[in-house]
């Protein structure tokens, strides 16, 4: 590889790590803050309980730190397999939420919460490149075996959070009503009494 294309290979990566850190800083700074037009930790844990995340105020704060903290790491370059991990934890968990919305964003669907993800999990599978904090801490919190533990457990935590939903949402679900009994005559039709 030639100089120019690693130094712009470097460069691309950096930019992107740390706009995808930007970006969800930013959405956590929304749920924990209120910035951004958000709900702050009230507003979200309003929100999650709603959506079945319970209780709703651990999982607001839960969300908030996923996306600002992980954001943060990322952005910096920092424990990378962690906060890749963390933040590809975070938005599966809200692309779960999104998935009976379709794909597309402008629908409500997944597309941004599972690109966001997706994204993260790369940074944590691939590293955060030269110009970052575990380049300059000899990798110390950037391990090949800390990648691996760190990806392995996103399904895991992804498909606790999932299930702990939807058992939520089960409990909240009415019961079912019983049909009307109707006297039935001997052919199987309603007796007209």
């Amino acid at each position: 590889m030639s100089s120019r294309t690693s130094t712009a290979t470097v460069t691309a990566t950096t930019l992107l790590r740390i706009a995808l850190g930007a970006v969800l800083v930013s959405h956590g700074a929304q749920k924990l803050f209120g910035a951004f037009g958000g709900g702050g930790i009230d507003g979200t844990a309003q929100g999650m309980h709603a959506m079945g995340f319970r209780p709703g105020r651990r999982n607001a704060v839960l969300a908030g730190v996923g996306e600002a903290g992980s954001g943060a790491a990322l952005a910096l370059g920092l424990a990378t397999p962690i906060a890749g991990a963390g933040a590809a934890t975070t938005m599966g968990v809200a692309s779960s939420v999104h998935t009976p919305n379709g794909f597309f964003n402008a629908d409500g669907g997944l597309e941004l919460p599972a690109f966001l993800g997706f994204s993260a999990a790369m940074f944590a599978l691939g590293g955060p490149g030269p110009v970052s904090l575990d380049h300059a801490t000899r990798h110390a919190l950037d391990r090949p075996w800390l990648r691996a533990v760190a990806l392995a457990a996103v399904p895991v935590a992804i498909a606790i959070q999932v299930a702990q939903r939807r058992k939520a949402l089960a409990a909240d679900a009415p019961a079912p009503t019983e049909a009307p009994a109707t006297a039935a005559s001997g052919d199987g039709a309603p007796s007209a009494e």
